[in-house]
């Protein structure tokens, strides 16, 4: 179970404390890796998946909010670091137990964003300082969590803020005077996690939730309800070798699906109308079976919702509406649903083993597992991938390495002839260097 669990919240992720922190406003000294002595500003902190919630009851950082703030301080008052990128899941919309509404007590997603801001406040009070402060640059760009919060809510909260998306609910961000960078959420490309613009627009014009959403209403109702037996059998349906490339298909997304619900059983009835909606255009209440593909009369499968998602045609589209570089196919994004490496896979395709890229450092979130791994790419170079982490009270991905965030060192022609990137681990009020890592661009 634990395993399951961890490897689930890989890819969905899929109260103010009294907490002592340095004064970062004051610090003067050597302070690495926010102060090393001089007063050049050139680093770039990379830090993600936040995953602020409107309500503590079951928002996943709690705990940490403290110690996130204690961070931003930090930051803050460094003398060297120039920019600050949030790559995703800074707030969550979708770590919400399946049977609360979303909006109950505030109307709509404008006013369900300001009670995240004053749930999280001091969070939020320090990324505003920041970005008051004007010596050090905002950026974020979207994760899957907060995909179709609008730039305008999150403006709204956090004014001045750089939003960098490409397209709706995904962004890459190059740094400024740095193309050989890239920074993104990761989600871009995993058939469970990134925009979905084609499927159910029937149900729910305009949506661009992807399944992952409903799986995590779910995951989060699990938590809630804590260790419980399932409240009944989900259909079994065996495999037909007459059924086509897209009824196979069908069947290996819903087989997945079956695996993550029995993994994270709640005690409702599967045919439930337990998943109360109201958000991104969907209006409804759905039951885990609405998932799940079922037999017609003909022995053919169908399913009531993202009807139609395993049509190639329809996979393609989505990724073209993604801005996908190297697209995907369907196969092969159907087998990377449950496997944890996926992910930095895509990082390496996308971006080292694309001929026409000339990216060297490839930074993620997304899998809340950090890490630095130096390689090289398409063309012999040396080149650099590595993962921010997460800042959610119980991360089952990486339980001993949480907390974390990069510094980028850009090379220059008076300094170091390298661009280091480094790993870091927040605790205990201080930054733990954990690895580290140098190319030459």
């Amino acid at each position: 179970m634990f395993q399951m669990k961890n490897l689930l919240f890989a890819f969905f992720l899929f109260m103010p404390l009294f907490v002592s922190c340095h004064d970062g406003g004051k610090a003067v000294t050597v302070n690495e890796p926010f102060n090393d002595g001089t007063n050049v500003r050139n680093k770039i902190a990379v830090v993600s998946d936040f995953h602020l919630g409107a309500d503590l009851s079951y928002a996943e950082c709690n705990k940490n909010l403290g110690t996130l703030s204690c961070f931003l301080r930090e930051v803050r008052g460094s003398l060297n670091i120039k920019e600050l990128v949030i790559a995703g899941d800074m707030l969550d919309e979708w770590f919400v137990p399946a049977d609360v509404d979303t909006y109950a007590d505030c109307g709509d997603q404008k006013h369900f964003v300001e009670k995240i801001a004053k749930t999280n406040a001091i969070v939020i009070n320090e990324l505003n300082g920041i970005i008051k402060d004007g010596k050090i640059k905002v950026t974020y760009v979207p994760g899957n969590h907060d995909m179709e919060i609008s730039g305008e809510n999150i403006s709204s909260i956090l004014p001045g803020m750089n939003l960098v998306a490409d397209a709706e609910g995904v962004g890459t961000y190059h740094p400024e005077g740095y193309p050989e960078i890239a920074i993104e959420h990761g989600h871009r490309y995993n058939f469970f996690a990134s925009p979905d613009p084609v499927s159910n627009q029937g149900i729910a014009s305009g949506t661009i939730l992807p399944t992952g959403y409903f799986l995590t209403r779910l995951i989060a109702l699990h938590a809630k309800q804590g260790a419980v037996e399932a409240g009944g059998d989900l259909p079994e349906i065996a495999y037909d070798n007459s059924w086509n490339a897209e009824q196979a298909a069908l069947f290996k997304y819903g087989f997945d699906i079956s695996i993550i619900m029995k993994a994270m059983p709640v005690s409702c009835k599967p045919d439930e109308k337990i998943i109360v909606t109201g958000v991104d255009h969907f209006t409804g209440r759905y039951a885990m079976t609405d998932l799940l593909p079922y037999l017609l009369g003909d022995g053919t499968l169908d399913v009531n919702l993202y009807k139609g998602i395993t049509k190639k045609d329809n996979w393609e589209m989505r990724q073209s509406l993604n801005n996908v570089s190297r697209k995907l196919s369907l196969e092969q994004a159907l087998s990377d649903v449950l496997d944890t490496n996926a992910t930095t896979r895509q990082a390496e395709y996308q971006y080292f083993l694309n001929p026409a890229s000339n990216v060297r450092i490839v930074i993620f979130g997304h899998t809340h597992k950090p890490f630095i791994k130096k390689e090289t790419n398409y063309h012999n170079d040396n080149v650099i991938y590595a993962n921010s982490g997460a800042w959610i009270d119980d991360n089952l991905s990486s339980p001993d390495l949480n907390e974390t965030f990069l510094i980028i060192t850009p090379q220059s022609k008076s300094g170091s002839p390298m661009t280091k990137v480094a790993l870091y681990q927040y605790m205990d009020s201080k930054a733990a260097f954990v690895d580290e890592d140098s190319i030459a661009l």
